[in-house]
């Protein structure tokens, strides 16, 4: 049977830890090509032999998509290699800093909008003549941090705040070429950003972030994979401007609804895709803790 993605041409930035690498096998395994996007030092070779290794198609692009030419490097390569590009899955971003915004260092400020805004706003602009020539589509990595806010990280709320709005604009804009864009807004997922010893989140903060979510637990990179393979489908042709939360219910709870899950409720399912680097987002990148 055919995958929900058979013979389409997908970048996934940010694509070698966490949910951007679950979200590239996933895409492989639905039948996308994938353009592996990291920095030098992420593990995207480690992705892409992953996926090569099941049967499917990808290449790696190692460069810093915050920059202008590294931007257009990387939707120029995906169409030297494969002649399209038909889905864009702004994935990369960045958490450095809990912290009250009177404490907040500027230059972390100044990080926060390179890596999360400035990264999409560039991967847009340079991969839309190609998504308007295959009707394609546009996923940003939004966040139930944009939508709620969070203490502690109201400069990394904004700027998925910034991403909620731009993707809404360029839904309204886009459409008339017939391209979609919309945000997928996780609550916790369990990466690097969400652990105290790997995160910018203090104990009080992961055990705060873990209880809000009415099932009481993180949700796991594969299960956002898995709605960020149904959004970028043909079979969400008619969802352009949306914010969908992958967030466990915790945009719509009060309280510490998750402090009632009980185990079953608690436990994540079992994962199809061996995820090696769920953990690594954090590495070689500068986390503040100052909560």
């Amino acid at each position: 049977m055919k995958g929900q993605l058979q013979h389409k041409v997908a970048i996934v930035t940010g694509g070698g830890t966490g949910i951007g690498e679950a979200i590239c096998r996933k895409f492989a395994r639905e039948g996308a090509t994938v353009v592996v996007n990291g920095l030098a030092d992420d593990p995207i070779a480690d992705v892409v032999a992953a996926i090569l290794n099941e049967g499917g198609s990808a290449i790696p692009f190692a460069g810093d998509v915050a920059v202008d030419a590294e931007a257009k490097r990387c939707v120029d390569a995906a169409v030297e290699e494969y002649g399209r590009v038909d889905i864009l899955i702004n994935n990369a971003g960045v958490l450095l800093v809990a912290v009250e915004t009177d404490k907040i260092p500027i230059e972390q400020f100044d990080e926060h909008i390179r890596c999360n805004v400035r990264s999409a706003f560039l991967m847009t602009q340079h991969a839309l003549p190609h998504l308007r020539a295959s009707r394609g589509n546009i996923i940003c990595a939004g966040s139930a941090a944009g939508i709620n806010g969070e203490p502690g990280a109201t400069v990394y709320g904004g700027t998925k705040g910034f991403l909620h709005a731009f993707m809404a604009g360029v839904a309204v804009e886009q459409a008339k070429y017939g391209v979609r864009a919309n945000c997928i807004c996780p609550g916790p997922i369990d990466t690097a950003w969400t652990h105290k010893e790997t995160g910018a989140v203090n104990e009080a903060i992961e055990n705060a972030l873990i209880s809000s979510v009415p099932f009481g637990r993180r949700g796991t990179p594969e299960e956002a994979a898995n709605v960020y393979a149904f959004l970028a489908s043909d079979a969400a042709s008619f969802v352009t401007g949306a914010l969908w939360t992958v967030d466990g219910g915790l945009t719509q709870s009060k309280g510490a609804a998750g402090a009632q899950a009980g185990r079953d409720a608690s436990t994540p399912p079992r994962g199809t895709i061996d995820l090696q680097h769920s953990h690594d987002g954090t590495r070689h990148k500068q986390v503040v803790k100052l909560l």
